[in-house]
């Protein structure tokens, strides 16, 4: 179903082009090309071909907004659109398959960026972890650190690998080794490779950067402590707290209850540092969420905690729920995590679920655990109480000592 209800052109031809240009494409991609009436791309990649029998259109910037009217402009047209390599992945086709509906679309895919890089490597794809940085922040970058592993970044422009040198360098990763692929696939394809440390002028602005993650042995130690793989349960001290932190053993219950899934966007009303919906970020590159804090302070921190752990694209909503969840996209879950006993926070949270969606709720006083008590009377789900207690000194002995007890409602809408 596509997201535009206007006339659009019955169908739109989708052509993949390399750094290679015209000498590349298949006859069929040339003959969409050349009979268009109308043929939209960068101006770039319009610069690669002859110039067709109709009009050419440079993408309007900015492109998002612009597409349902560009599209229902040229309702009547043979539109023919110009996309980087694969348009499938990472690429504009993704975008044109959700608008227009993937029924009135024909794609004429060319090997992708990775798929090139990945052969002049020697790399095998699927195990290869993909960062696309195209008009996003850089710290997208730092979710996907490992030590000893490897991954590629599709860079937004020629200033891109610069800039994740010097986030890699700020962060322990400077030995880590760097590879600049350039207008891979054309006549001036080029490679440079150096480390993050060394690396800081700019390049083509048409490259790939292939990383091999290394670090000093301390960063090393230290970064054992945060390693995840792509699990949730960062140690509490991963996020800059004053206190108010979901703790590291009961947010782990709380994300195996939410249900992280690509794609899926999560509120997290009273978010304290932020964690839950860090790490629900970080359960795949394409989950989304929104944090809701009262405290501006708190709202900064979390911003901070999300940057730092390489989501930045976390929404931070600083306002008291439930005045401050009106408005808000529809979410798949939410995690209450406080404010439980504010008037009408847990009916917004219910009502603004879609059937299907989660809702978590940790409440630790006797009141909040009241709230929750009754709604689980009411709706049912899953109610439990987590207990921790760790081993810590006392004196010259070693006893329990107990964190305060959490009581978790879990329900699916119905």
């Amino acid at each position: 179903m596509s997201e535009v209800s206007k006339e659009l052109p019955e169908r739109v031809l989708v052509v993949g082009i390399g750094a290679d240009g015209w000498p590349g494409l298949s006859p069929t991609a040339r003959q969409a090309i050349t009979e268009a009436d109308v043929l939209l791309g960068s101006r770039r990649q319009l610069d690669l071909v002859p110039e067709p029998s109709g009009r050419r259109v440079a993408w309007p910037s900015p492109l998002l907004p612009a597409l349902p009217g560009l599209f229902a402009e040229y309702a009547d047209s043979a539109v023919c659109v110009l996309a980087s390599g694969d348009p499938m992945f990472h690429g504009i086709g993704a975008t044109l398959a959700r608008l227009l509906g993937p029924e009135r679309l024909d794609v004429i895919p060319r090997p992708s960026s990775v798929s090139l890089a990945c052969s002049r490597l020697g790399w095998p794809s699927q195990e290869t972890e993909v960062v696309n940085l195209v008009g996003r922040a850089v710290e997208n970058v730092l979710a996907a650190l490992d030590p000893g592993g490897r991954l590629l970044v599709l860079s937004s422009d020629g200033t891109t690998p610069g800039k994740v040198a010097e986030l890699l360098t700020e962060h322990g990763f400077g030995p880590s080794e760097l590879t600049v692929l350039q207008n891979l696939g054309s006549a001036h394809e080029r490679h440079r490779t150096t480390t993050a440390a060394e690396l800081r002028q700019n390049t083509e602005p048409l490259n790939v950067l292939a990383v091999r993650c290394r670090t000093d042995e301390e960063t090393q130690l230290s970064f054992e402590r945060f390693r995840t793989a792509g699990a949730p349960g960062l140690p509490d001290e991963a996020f800059e707290h004053d206190g108010q932190l979901t703790k590291r053993d009961v947010r782990v219950t709380t994300l195996a209850r939410l249900g992280p899934f690509p794609g899926g966007l999560l509120w997290d009303v009273g978010a304290g540092a932020g964690s839950v919906a860090v790490e629900w970020m970080r359960a795949a590159p394409s989950c989304r969420a929104i944090a809701i804090e009262r405290g501006s302070e708190r709202a900064e921190r979390i911003a901070r905690n999300a940057a730092r752990l390489g989501v930045p694209e976390l929404s931070v909503v600083a306002g008291t729920a439930p005045e401050a969840l009106r408005g808000l996209e529809r979410p798949d879950a939410v995690f209450v995590g406080g404010g439980v006993t504010a008037p009408d926070v847990l009916r917004t949270c219910m009502e603004a679920l879609a059937p299907g969606g989660r809702l978590v709720v940790n409440a630790v006083t006797m009141e909040s655990e009241s709230i929750v008590s009754d709604w689980y009377s009411r709706l049912g789900g899953e109610l439990v109480r987590i207990g921790i207690e760790q081993a810590a000194p006392i004196g010259g002995f070693t006893a329990w000592r107990p964190a305060m007890r959490v009581t978790q409602w879990a329900v699916t809408k119905r």
